[in-house]
């Protein structure tokens, strides 16, 4: 993927373990300059720890950074946003949870993620251009919810129809749109400086 070869694109994965065939992983194969923001080796729930680590792998990059975030990792990146040290070209939010309502069962409860730094949610409007890649029928959150945080983030929304998670429980190991979305990204907007605002 030529387009992005002058950007270094930073992956932010969600809370899940590293897997093979998620499209974020199949994604990094096919891209010139491209880090991956490390698991936590403990207490892996800690959102400023996961936050800590997105602010260690970007403060090493020299040069355009784009931010591709799925799932928590969407969550990580704008808690990030609220104290961003340094300016990001754009970030693609793919399928954001909402944390602050009751997830299915085997996931954290709004409790743990209230104690763990999760919530409550960052509602204001981020610092950089993003697009907020949406699912109509994502069991982490509702599309109301979702366009509701995008609106609020100053993001464009992409309704990506019946996705569920986009993930590989949901048929979704390598993911060709996500390329268009990066691109799209990097074509349309301009290095934006911490609290300058974002463009629609």
């Amino acid at each position: 993927m030529t387009e992005s070869a002058e950007h270094t694109v930073v992956i932010v994965p969600g809370l899940r373990d590293h897997v093979p065939d998620h499209w974020q992983t199949h994604l990094a194969e096919r891209l010139d300059k491209v880090r991956t923001v490390p698991p936590l080796e403990h207490d892996s729930l800690s959102c400023a720890g996961r936050v800590a680590a997105l602010d260690t792998v970007l403060a090493d990059i020299d040069g355009p950074v784009v931010l591709v975030a799925h799932s928590a990792g969407a969550m990580i990146t704008v808690h990030w946003a609220q104290q961003a040290t340094r300016p990001v070209r754009g970030a693609l939010l793919a399928t954001p949870p909402d944390f602050e309502t009751p997830l299915p069962q085997g996931y954290p409860t709004p409790d743990e993620l209230k104690a763990a730094g999760w919530n409550p949610m960052p509602w204001r409007r981020l610092p950089f251009p993003s697009i907020v890649a949406a699912s109509t029928t994502d069991p982490l959150a509702s599309y109301r919810r979702v366009a509701g945080m995008a609106e609020a983030w100053g993001s464009r929304l992409v309704d990506l129809g019946d996705v569920g998670h986009l993930n590989p429980a949901s048929g979704y190991g390598y993911w060709p749109r996500a390329e268009e979305l990066l691109r799209d990204l990097i074509d349309t907007t301009a290095v934006v400086k911490p609290g300058a605002g974002a463009a629609r």
